[in-house]
């Protein structure tokens, strides 16, 4: 007796019949396209056994219906783009969503590598420095007045020498006597530490922090022989030649503050006129 071969679902016999095996199980054609069969995205038909299945992201269509939405040219074997779920030959979706090269006005294709930059797009060819014209790629660049350019033109054309180094001055810097400098370059004439952002003072030209200047140059107190800066606003005494802090010009005996007082001398020493009555 002859064994049965009959239908995984229907159990009809699939004798002198077509089939088709899933998962090693035989289903007639029915049935297999009834359970398996993709439903075709543009005609919303089953695909059936004898029709090509073409697939994009779990979607699927017939050949005939895997075609541009706009222009309806069919797009089998052909690149396409995805909008929205609709699917474009590249001709439409260029026409329609792709943007222009800011440099040579044409249609930056789907695909296309592209230079992007504040809202404005480039061919990867056309995004060039606008003084050597060669493209700038993923190199640093510097925009200025509409146009870019890569980092040794600019320099070379625009950036401001440093006094000091005679390099260009690219990001910060500061300005002394209307000349620019690097900040690191800007630094005290005799200890060398940076003067950017600190207080300073100058003379004949040269810049000096405040303790190098007053080391070098301010008058000494009479009275600590500390030096006197005289920045800041601070006040001092001055008489025949020698100066004092306003805190040290007191009475040698009794230390009463003689400012704006009247005071006696005896030698090196200045006295209040209580402590100076018996000289």
């Amino acid at each position: 007796m002859t064994e049965r071969f009959d239908c995984h679902h229907c159990e009809e016999s699939l004798f002198g019949k077509k089939y088709i095996l899933r998962e090693e199980s035989p289903y007639c054609v029915a049935c297999f396209e009834a359970l398996f069969a993709n439903t075709c995205e543009e005609c919303g038909k089953p695909i059936g056994c004898d029709c090509k299945d073409l697939s994009y992201k779990d979607r699927h269509w017939h050949e005939a219906c895997f075609h541009c939405s706009r222009c309806k040219s069919s797009l089998v074997d052909k690149p396409f783009a995805a909008k929205e779920d609709q699917l474009l030959c590249t001709g439409c979706y260029s026409h329609e969503y792709s943007s222009k090269c800011q440099e040579c006005k044409k249609t930056i294709m789907p695909g296309t590598r592209k230079m992007e930059y504040q809202d404005s797009s480039w061919h990867e060819t056309c995004f060039v420095c606008r003084r050597c014209r060669q493209p700038i790629g993923t190199r640093s660049f510097i925009p200025k007045d509409s146009q870019n350019f890569c980092v040794p033109c600019y320099e070379k054309q625009y950036a401001l020498q440093c006094v000091q180094c005679q390099k260009p001055i690219t990001t910060g810097g500061v300005t002394y006597r209307e000349q620019p400098w690097h900040r690191e370059c800007f630094v005290c004439t005799a200890c060398k530490k940076p003067l950017s952002g600190q207080r300073f003072t100058s003379r004949e030209e040269f810049a000096y922090c405040l303790s190098c200047f007053c080391d070098l140059y301010a008058k000494k107190c009479a009275g600590c022989t500390n030096p006197i800066s005289g920045l800041g606003g601070t006040k001092y005494i001055s008489f025949e030649e020698r100066q004092w802090h306003n805190d040290c010009f007191n009475c040698k005996k009794c230390s009463l503050s003689l400012v704006g007082r009247g005071f006696l001398t005896e030698r090196d020493d200045i006295l209040c006129p209580d402590c100076g009555k018996d000289i």
